[in-house]
């Protein structure tokens, strides 16, 4: 790998930005399709002419996994370089207890965020990163990127609507907020108000989960978590027509 690829990936690994490395493996050349935001930047030599290239950089940027690639360009290894997985929850609540480690051992850097000191203990939270500012202060710190996946599970407006509108204002690839129907018909008034389109609180996943029928909190964990996976992966098979 040439000096200035690796220096450019090793740039967007610390602005937890995406790239894409693609290698033709008979000569060697490669190129790096480095994303900001919408924007795609190309680096390096040529991107080669495959057929249907930027749904099949889609995918394997999707399944975080490379693959190699057989065109009547060449043969070529597509490698692709997305930020870590991230888990903001606020709310260091009975929920939280059971999806913080579940989301920790699938690979998330996770971190539960409450300012009520009460709750937020080592005690009740073995092994994960606990934050007792307000949402908006740690968001501001850290904000959500497209590797991120915001839950807000406390019930209270005070500190789920703070995290809420950061993560509106942001590229967080999932959104998702405990309550009723009726809880967040309430929260949509609020956010409205706050000059939220319809369109930004339509990302908001409420109630919160995938309909698996969760009743218990590590239920409910487990369908949160099943969600964000399929916010993030998208589904392995479509639907029968």
């Amino acid at each position: 790998m040439k000096r200035d690829i690796l220096d450019l990936i090793q740039d967007v690994k610390a602005r937890r930005q995406s790239a894409v490395l693609i290698t033709e493996m008979s000569s060697g050349e490669q190129s790096l399709l480095r994303e900001d935001g919408e924007t795609r930047s190309a680096y390096g030599a040529p991107l080669p002419a495959v057929e249907d290239l930027d749904a099949r950089l889609d995918a394997v940027m999707a399944r975080d996994k490379g693959e190699i690639v057989d065109s009547e360009a060449g043969r070529y290894f597509i490698q692709p370089f997305n930020p870590p997985k991230r888990m903001l929850i606020t709310g260091a609540v009975h929920i939280s207890q059971a999806l913080a480690p579940m989301a920790l051992a699938t690979g998330y850097d996770v971190r539960v965020i409450d300012p009520r000191s009460a709750w937020a203990t080592p005690e009740r939270f073995p092994g994960i990163l606990l934050d007792q500012r307000w949402p908006d202060e740690v968001m501001e710190e850290i904000p959500p990127d497209r590797g991120t996946a915001v839950v807000t599970l406390t019930h209270d407006p005070k500190i789920d609507d703070p995290a809420l509108e950061a993560a509106l204002q942001s590229d967080a690839f999932y959104i998702g907020a405990l309550g009723s129907k009726k809880t967040h018909g309430k929260r949509v008034a609020r956010l409205t108000e706050a000059g939220f389109s319809e369109a930004q609180i339509a990302r908001i996943q409420a109630p919160i989960g995938l309909d698996i029928g969760a009743i218990s909190p590590a239920e409910i964990a487990v369908a949160v978590l099943a969600q964000t996976t399929l916010a993030l992966r998208g589904p392995r098979r479509s639907k029968a027509a």
